[in-house]
């Protein structure tokens, strides 16, 4: 703490710092300062790779409309009380500035990256944090192909600024250049559950039953994708990313609401998502461009958010407007900073890489 709290100070000040090291001490923050520390490495290997692109970093606004279209995730809500008084506003907290970027591609921008900070209600895990930081990129004329590549590269870029070999939870390990496995979900699937996927799509009885052959617990009020992400969770997650990084792509296409179907099986989605060492760390998609199928899903997410959660989220017509204007053939993808730091680390809990624990 001395190299933080290294200051002459008043009485006032000197009971405000001790305070502050009577908080910080028992979460053993000296403890933190070198993950800190290779926190602020990583955002800057993170920029060095955009900026050598040529991307533009953009910031988007927190405070949004519709904070989310996934009808599992819950967000924010603040209330606008405008100085003219013409009347208070429901606004909330940006769970991703996934819609407003994609504005901007409208607008006419291609290659776009953004570091920012975000907001999602009810997640408190050793890997999840109701604040948390986010790092997203869009590519215009590109599809999640490109996107794959560029995980790869950033991935190695960071070892290298960080100078390790590898990525690291627990006692699982990833090797940072390895080059990265491309895995569908549909072989997934049929590798570590040993479940043909694709007669099951449509029939959600026969999922159940394959589900529970294989030991996984169902209910009778679980729908396709619980049982879906069920399986996952216990069966695929866990060995995903181990000796070298895995893209799992191709998801069913009503686990991808932002997703372009698949030209050749429409049942199926352009999305993949990253792991290492058995986490999550990014989620991408080849980007939904038809305004009117975009439409019909948002709605479906919310009378699916309304029958089990007993609340929806506003359109945002801003955002339906620009995919109208005209979206163009785009890629983009969600990173977790804190996580891919936490790999980086050797570290279990969020709470270790950040400055200070949300206070819940």
């Amino acid at each position: 703490m001395k190299r933080i709290f290294n200051v002459k100070c008043s009485g006032m000040q000197a009971f405000f710092y001790g305070f502050v090291m009577s908080w910080w001490l028992p979460h053993k923050f000296d403890e933190k300062i070198d993950n800190l520390r290779v926190r602020g490495r990583v955002i800057k290997a993170l920029r060095r790779f955009f900026d050598g692109q040529d991307f533009d970093e953009v910031e988007t606004p927190a405070l949004q409309i519709c904070p989310v279209m996934d009808a599992h995730i819950h967000a924010f809500m603040t209330l606008y009380k405008p100085v003219d008084k013409s009347g208070d506003k429901d606004l909330y907290l940006m769970t991703s500035p996934e819609f407003d970027m994609k504005k901007l591609l409208a607008a006419g921008m291609e290659k776009i990256y953004q570091l920012a900070p975000v907001y999602r209600n009810g997640e408190s895990t050793r890997l999840h944090s109701p604040e948390f930081t986010l790092l997203e990129w869009y590519r215009a004329g590109c599809d999640y192909t490109d996107l794959m590549d560029d995980c790869e590269q950033i991935l190695r870029d960071v070892a290298v600024a960080l100078e390790v070999q590898e990525y690291t939870n627990g006692n699982k390990v990833c090797d940072a250049f390895a080059p990265v496995q491309r895995l569908s979900v549909v072989d997934a699937f049929d590798h570590f559950v040993g479940i043909d996927l694709i007669p099951l799509l449509d029939d959600l009885h026969a999922f159940k039953t394959a589900a529970q052959k294989s030991g996984i617990r169902v209910c009778d009020s679980d729908l396709w994708d619980d049982v879906f992400h069920a399986i996952m969770a216990e069966k695929v997650e866990p060995y995903l990313g181990l000796e070298c990084a895995t893209i799992l792509y191709d998801y069913p296409v009503s686990m991808a609401a932002l997703s372009r179907p698949k030209h050749e099986d429409a049942r199926f989605a352009e999305r993949f998502e990253l792991y290492v060492c058995g986490v999550e760390l990014a989620n991408a998609f080849s980007e939904l461009t038809d305004v009117s199928e975009q439409r019909k899903r948002y709605e479906e997410e919310m009378q699916l958010k309304q029958r089990l959660y007993g609340e929806t989220y506003p359109a945002d017509e801003e955002f339906f407007k620009a995919l109208e204007y005209g979206l163009p053939q785009s890629a983009g993808i969600a990173l977790g900073v804190d996580r891919l730091v936490m790999l980086a680390c050797g570290v279990c809990d969020i709470n270790d890489v950040r400055w200070a624990p949300v206070p819940i």
